[in-house]
């Protein structure tokens, strides 16, 4: 057997404006004059952790702000937006999905986001394909250290019962390209809107669309 991984939730589906808009909703909900621009938000990208990011942010600025809170804030803004205005599966997303369940590959969702967004992906995500399928799922609560840890693909690795080796990650960030190689597991990027204009030497190659029949020869020969 072998596995392909998608490693988070903007791997499956351009998420990455919805969550900018959702933090700039969350902010003025908590009476902050703040607004992340996009280029602005790029830059915050080459980091993991919404609430890290928020800390930052108001560290820099000289203020006192509970991250935690805002953040709260903007997952549950977030989670309405994603029903409520729909996504659509990335390019190849879809067939990548159905051609490694024909060929009786493992398929799984590795990431250290909340389970409530992964729900609410699950949900947006239903009239194209359904991820409840998947042989694992993997969520914040599951794993001691987000990515860029290794733990989320350990974790992983061994609720499939398979060897990093045997398995191909879709990244579409730096933390989870660091996080999958960590791992061992062979990582190809697939940036989002607001990561394109990062540099992903550190993966296997490099995609705008998934190629379902590549990614299924890469998994079996791996």
């Amino acid at each position: 057997m072998a596995a392909i991984l998608f490693g988070s939730i903007s791997s499956v589906a351009d998420t990455s404006e919805l969550q900018r808009e959702s933090f700039n909703e969350a902010f003025a909900q908590h009476g902050l004059d703040w607004r992340w621009e996009h280029d602005d938000y790029v830059a915050m990208l080459e980091s993991s952790g919404g609430a890290d990011r928020v800390a930052a942010y108001a560290k820099e600025r000289g203020e006192e702000v509970d991250a935690q809170a805002v953040h709260a804030t903007k997952s549950s803004i977030f989670q309405d937006k994603l029903i409520s205005e729909g996504v659509e599966p990335r390019p190849g997303v879809v067939e990548t999905i159905e051609a490694a369940h024909r060929e009786g590959l493992k398929v799984g969702l590795v990431t250290t986001t909340s389970p409530d967004n992964i729900d609410a992906l699950v949900t947006a995500l239903r009239p194209h394909v359904d991820l409840r399928g998947f042989d694992v799922v993997v969520d914040v609560t599951q794993v001691e250290q987000p990515k860029p840890d290794r733990d989320a693909y350990a974790f992983a690795l061994d609720r499939l019962d398979e060897q990093a080796g045997a398995c191909v990650a879709i990244e579409d960030n730096l933390g989870g390209v660091q996080a999958a190689t960590a791992a061992g597991v062979t990582v190809i990027a697939f940036p989002n809107t607001n990561t394109a204009g990062h540099d992903f030497a550190g993966a296997h190659s490099r995609v705008d669309k998934l190629d379902a029949a590549a990614l299924v020869g890469l998994a079996q020969s791996a």
